[in-house]
């Protein structure tokens, strides 16, 4: 009881020679002692939660496996592949106003002006990079002087890598609107909005209707 008590995770001759009483029954019966033993622990989650815990990893997995497929990626299909999420999410209008909109910016990325909504009533500038390196405050600020010039007030800064620290303070003190997109997030919106990812399995979790029940 005192054993079982510290919850081990396997019960095997070494955790047994400890005990006095072990080392008796040995001696006195010459019985070899069975093969390791599992011990189940009762579990903490609920199947929902478990699940749940699942499909998180399964998504994380998905989602590094896509940042590794952008990364091998031509110019030019990075730039449809921007261009595929700004229009799933909404912005641009229809994909071909947006591929003409954002294009090669001759450095491996992609560089435009987009349409906030279907009706253009307001623009948003875009610049997308395959940066391997975490990205500075720097860059940042070369951005919003883009924005700027291109006489836009709202802006999309996207990474394949991650923004510093420095980077994210500095983007939440200008008077400008500018959205910082790292790897991580561009690979959740590819999931999100169905962009390079197609559906493998769906499951529908139930549970009981008390109201189908209820008899008054």
């Amino acid at each position: 009881m005192e054993l079982l008590a510290k919850k081990p995770l396997k019960i095997d001759r070494s955790t047994l020679v400890q005990y006095p009483e072990f080392k008796l029954f040995s001696q006195q019966t010459g019985v070899s002692p069975p093969p390791a033993i599992a011990v189940q622990h009762e579990e903490a989650e609920t199947p929902e939660e478990r699940l749940e815990s699942s499909y998180q990893s399964l998504r994380s997995e998905l989602a590094d496996r896509l940042l590794s497929q952008v990364m091998k990626a031509s110019p030019s299909f990075f730039e449809r592949l921007v261009v595929d999420v700004l229009v799933a999410m909404g912005y641009g209008g229809s994909r071909a106003d947006a591929g003409k909109a954002v294009g090669q910016s001759g450095d491996g990325g992609v560089d435009g002006i987009i349409k906030e909504d279907r009706l253009g009533l307001d623009i948003v500038y875009v610049q997308a990079k395959r940066w391997e390196a975490a990205v500075g405050s720097p860059a940042v600020r070369d951005f919003v002087g883009s924005l700027v010039g291109h006489s836009a007030s709202k802006g999309v800064l996207i990474a394949t890598s991650r923004f510093s620290k420095d980077a994210e303070e500095y983007a939440k003190k200008i008077p400008q609107k500018v959205v910082l997109i790292d790897g991580p997030k561009l690979a959740a919106l590819m999931i999100d909005f169905g962009v390079g990812v197609t559906t493998a399995s769906t499951y529908t979790v139930k549970k009981l209707d008390l109201d189908y029940f209820g008899e008054d």
